[in-house]
């Protein structure tokens, strides 16, 4: 069996820059809307989602600042990589995200691109921004984590 008839998920590209910038209240999957050299680009891991983010025109969601580079098997009908790509989720769902945007100063940012089934789809996270203090507090608890870590591995190869 192919990972398109499991359903499993390939990544295509991940946003760790997100991670690093936002706290994370909640994820959402939402499909693409993608012309044909898009999908192929895809399918070869061009794609850049760090400066990316989702805002609401005319009650649909939209991905702007995707960079999806063009096809270089691509004819004259090639995509425009810049261009902003209509997010599919259901109307409940950008309902409830758009009021959360726009009252709680949330932001609407890709965590990741994957394959479900054959189709491209984002890890859409309703984020908060972090202040630089916080920031660097993360830094220094992973940098603890990692001396840890590090001091066990120690420990045990010398028993």
């Amino acid at each position: 069996m192919s990972p398109k008839e499991t359903g499993e998920r390939r990544n295509i590209t991940d946003n760790r820059k997100a991670r690093h910038d936002y706290h994370i209240e909640d994820t959402y999957e939402a499909g693409l809307v993608l012309t044909g050299t898009e999908v192929k680009s895809l399918r070869l891991g061009r794609a850049n989602i760090r400066d990316a983010h989702a805002e609401m025109r005319g009650g649909e969601l939209f991905l702007v600042g995707l960079h999806i580079s063009p096809y270089e098997q691509g004819n004259r009908f090639n995509h425009e990589p810049m261009r902003p790509r209509k997010l599919l989720l259901h109307r409940r769902e950008i309902r409830r995200l758009a009021s959360q945007v726009a009252e709680r100063g949330y932001t609407l940012v890709p965590l990741r691109l994957y394959w479900s089934r054959g189709r491209a789809k984002a890890e859409l996270a309703l984020a908060r921004g972090k202040r630089q203090y916080d920031k660097r507090e993360d830094l220094k608890q992973r940098d603890v984590e990692r001396e840890i870590a590090r001091a066990t591995r120690q420990r045990d190869r010398d028993r």
